[in-house]
Order: C-alpha cells, then structure tokens, then sequence
C-alpha cells in the first residue's frame, strides 16, 4: 500500500451560539494545531450566503491563517474561479504567496459554492461557464509566468512566482480537464462522492505532463470523526449529519450540538438514503476502526493525499479527532 500525505479542509464552520470571530480564531487554533502534528496542507473553501460557513473571503482568510502558522502550507479548497477576475486572483495569491514565501497553494473550481440568486450577484454567466472556466486557468498561469512581463495587463504582485495550481472537482468533467492541463486533481468525495472512482480513473488514464507535474497527483477530501470510543465518535458525527440534512431541506442555519439519536432530529426515510448516500466516504470510530477504514480506502483509490473535513460541534473535540486520525494514520506506516 502506498504511503499518503494527510491534510485539513476547512470551511470556518459557524456554530449555533458561536460568533463568527470564535469560528476564525476555532480556524486558526485547529492550524496551528494540525500544524504541530504535521499534517501537509490546511485548505479553506468559498462559500457563499450560508450562515453555517464563514469562508466567503477566501483569500482574506487564507492571510489570516498564513500569518499565524510557521510551516503548514495554507490554500484555497477552493477559489470559485468564475466567481472572480483571473486578474485580481493572481494579484491576491501573488500578495499571499510574497507575504508567506513557498506555502501558498491555489485550488480551483468551477461550482458557484452557492445557490442560483446569489451566483448571479457574483457576476458569474452560467452559459459560458464551461469555457470561461478553463481559460481562466490559463489565465493564471501567464500572470503568474516570468514571460508575462513585457504584457500590457500584468500581476503585480504575482508575476514569477511558483504558485501551483489544483483542479477541484465533483465529477469527472474536472478530472478531464486536470488531464489535460497536467494539473494535480482534488475530489470533493466528503459530499460528492457517486462519481470519484470514475474521476480518478480518467485523470490517470488521460493525464499529461507539464512544466508544474510529471505524473497524475491525486488528492481526496473525506469527512473524518474519529474519538476514544466508537460510541462517542458516532455521537460527534451527529453534528454533519445534521447539517446535511440541512443541505437537503436548503436550510443554511449554522451546526448544531450533536444528539444521542439522529432518529430524535426526525428525518424522513428520502432524506436519510440521500444524506447517507452524500456521506458514504466518512471515517467515524476510535482510531483502530479509522485505521481500517483508512487501509481500506487506500487500497482500492490509491491516493497521494487524503484531506480531511471534520464537522465536531466542540471545539476540543475536533482537535482530538484529527490527532486520532493522525495516529490512525501513522499506525498503518510504521516501520
């Protein structure tokens, strides 16, 4: 089984009671946090009109984490790209990755990360999206080039510097695109998980090479609750089945506390084949069972990197189970 790196998806989750000030500085405690225990990477997500995230001004947020970790690369999980100017994104990356030299990553998506009113008060056109998308990632890649200088329209801060690029995605249209481009590839599997496997399968057949990647470099995001005890764990993981039943009710209301019983929430049988069929790759128990779980996933995907999203109501309890997912991780690897 091949080794992989782990990593942390955040979305700076608001919570029933919490301000957003406690979610950003909840943000920062679990970098730093996960920074000691070495994970690879810690990834913020955009967001839009939900009171449940916080995560909207991305690349604000991504400052924030940077300035107050030493060696934890921080990125974006990801930039709606369509959502913006290809120009002012290479501007602010530029302006993160001088201000936090070698531990800047931009990961890109397509999705508006949000519902149909407010993507149109983003400015996004859904009829040139799948054109706009891609060349706006070429885009990026020549403001970001040395080449670009003798340009009339140029990235200042941004021009020259190695800021790589991430194709994120939800179904394999990404993964044809990340193919193509020679670009490494995250899945979105902790809540589009039906078309992964099929994803994986095309960027590795199609991928080619270019000046950022020699071989296909796949990175995948898992919902994670791990605690001391079985029992506890399938507690916590109340919290992300209850904010997708949420998702699927379109209520945006921020988490809620766990519950000893998800039948006490009252979910209709529709709507728990659906949350559960969103959350087929989440990894809940003690650290042996998340171990196993872990094992298993390798070994049918694969993967370079697994990230790891975790919805856990308290605070202490969420450091707790990236530290179990840590060790469930490294026990696997043990020499």
């Amino acid at each position: 089984m091949k080794n992989f790196e782990i990593s942390v998806l955040d979305l700076a989750p608001v919570k029933q009671g919490k301000s957003i000030h406690d979610s950003f500085q909840d943000s920062l405690s679990l970098a730093n946090f996960t920074e000691n225990l070495n994970y690879n990477r810690f990834w913020l997500a955009e967001h839009h009109n939900m009171e449940s995230i916080a995560s909207s001004a991305t690349s604000v947020l991504i400052g924030f984490i940077a300035n107050g970790t030493k060696k934890i690369r921080v990125g974006s999980g990801g930039i709606m790209l369509p959502n913006h100017s290809s120009l002012v994104i290479a501007e602010q990356f530029g302006t993160l990755e001088s201000l936090f030299p070698g531990r800047i990553d931009l990961g890109l998506g397509r999705a508006p990360g949000t519902d149909g009113l407010t993507a149109q008060a983003l400015g996004r056109n859904p009829a040139i999206i799948n054109e706009q998308f891609p060349r706006q990632i070429l885009e990026l890649q020549k403001y970001f080039s040395k080449e670009n200088s003798n340009a009339l329209v140029r990235a200042i801060p941004g021009e020259g510097l190695d800021i790589p690029l991430y194709i994120l995605g939800s179904s394999t249209d990404s993964a044809w695109l990340a193919a193509e481009l020679g670009l490494p590839y995250a899945f979105a599997g902790h809540f589009a998980p039906e078309q992964m496997e099929m994803a994986f399968n095309i960027y590795r057949e199609h991928f080619e090479p270019s000046k950022q990647l020699d071989k296909p470099y796949i990175l995948a995001c898992v919902n994670g609750v791990a605690a001391e005890t079985t029992e506890e764990a399938h507690k916590l993981s109340t919290t992300l089945f209850q904010a997708f039943i949420n998702i699927v009710r379109n209520d945006r209301k921020p988490f809620s506390p766990p519950v000893d019983d998800m039948d006490d929430v009252v979910w209709s049988p529709m709507e728990k084949s659906m949350v559960l069929q969103k959350l087929r790759y989440t990894f809940i128990g003690d650290q042996s069972e998340i171990a196993e779980k872990l094992k298993s996933f390798q070994e049918k995907f694969n993967i370079d990197e697994l990230m790891i999203n975790s919805h856990i109501y308290d605070h202490q309890k969420r450091l707790d189970s990236y530290d179990i997912i840590r060790k469930a991780k490294d026990s696997l690897f043990k020499a």
